[in-house]
């Protein structure tokens, strides 16, 4: 952001304003932990905010501090297309095109708000007033934490804000360990601390409190989990009837990519789950090095995000997406084998 979008957006936010704030479908932690945590923060400015997810979110993230006043647009659209409708300001944070929104993408473009941008997520569409847009940030959290130093307001940080954006760092930068991490990242966490977030607790919350089910899920799909060696890649594969028999949750299936890309030699790894209630197969996909999974899902799955770290979607049946993913790999043999 420049210095005067900075000194604009302060202006308007020197008055009470009825605001929303949105993140993308299917929320994480970076998106959650964001959004909460400008929520928190615009409320001490007497700001009327609402976060309008555009569906629900995992139960690990469900601790967060006022969690419970999150709406849920697939659930109660009319209401918060009213809200929509009615606002002076939208903050969308953690996504950079409208249609990652979901079912709010029509309701978000009518809108006559001010629209604000902050996200880390490469080649943003033009939709916002005001954009942050930082590919190189670990987080849209680190952002939201830069947005209230560029704002000269880091002394409104208070425990609520401090959970929130500590989450969304540790989430998004798988615990510190993701290339994106920088000493400004650990920096951040560290004045979080400061401030109040309780790591250890934290990190509990998220990371230690796997249900039965789940951990039997995660052995199922290490058992589906392959290697194609002469690519560098493994992949692994759920399909509906073994999510359905270990009773799949929202987020359950959270991390499970990165096992894949933990195997040695491995810089490649993509996971494959059928969504039958949407008639599609949701893809994840890391890497290592410089070999870029966003272009690779923006080419092939309808997708896209960060270098290292990417989703898409196929409309292909389990085995015909898995078959059309091999396929395509000897395309990118020299950049998998350099």
């Amino acid at each position: 952001m420049t210095e005067q979008a900075i000194q604009e957006v302060k202006v308007l936010l020197q008055s009470p304003k009825q605001i929303v704030i949105v993140p993308h479908k299917n929320p994480d932690g970076d998106a959650m932990g964001s959004t909460l945590g400008l929520y928190h923060f615009l409320r001490k400015f007497n700001h009327e905010t609402t976060v309008i997810a555009p569906n629900d979110y995992p139960e690990f993230l469900k601790w967060l501090p006022n969690e419970d006043t999150v709406l849920k647009y697939d659930s109660q659209s009319d209401v918060c297309n009213k809200l929509i409708e009615d606002a002076d300001i939208i903050f969308t944070l953690d996504f950079n095109a409208l249609n990652r929104a979901g079912d709010m993408e029509f309701s978000l473009q009518e809108s006559r708000a001010i629209k604000i941008m902050i996200d880390h997520h490469q080649q943003p569409d033009d939709y916002a007033q005001y954009m942050y847009s930082d590919v190189a940030m670990s987080s849209t959290c680190e952002m939201v934490y830069n947005f209230f130093e560029m704002l000269g307001y880091t002394s409104k940080i208070d425990v609520n804000i401090a959970s929130c954006l500590y989450t969304g760092i540790m989430t998004d930068t798988g615990s510190f360990r993701f290339p994106s991490t920088t000493s400004q990242t650990h920096r951040i966490a560290a004045a979080l601390i400061d401030y109040g977030a309780n790591h250890a607790e934290i990190h509990n919350a998220i990371y230690d409190t796997i249900s039965y089910d789940r951990l039997q899920l995660l052995g199922c799909a290490l058992t589906n989990l392959k290697v194609i060696p002469e690519f560098k890649t493994a992949y692994i594969t759920l399909s509906q009837e073994e999510l359905n028999k270990y009773n799949f949750k929202k987020g359950d299936t959270e991390g499970f990519v990165n096992y894949g890309l933990s195997l040695n030699n491995i810089i490649f790894a993509a996971i494959f789950i059928e969504d039958q209630q949407q008639n599609i197969i949701k893809i994840s996909l890391r890497s290592k090095g410089d070999f870029s999974v966003n272009e690779f899902a923006r080419a092939h799955f309808d997708g896209g995000g960060h270098t290292n770290a990417a989703g898409g979607r196929s409309e292909l049946d389990l085995q015909n997406t898995v078959e059309k993913f091999i396929s395509i790999l000897p395309n990118y043999n020299n950049a998998l084998n350099s």
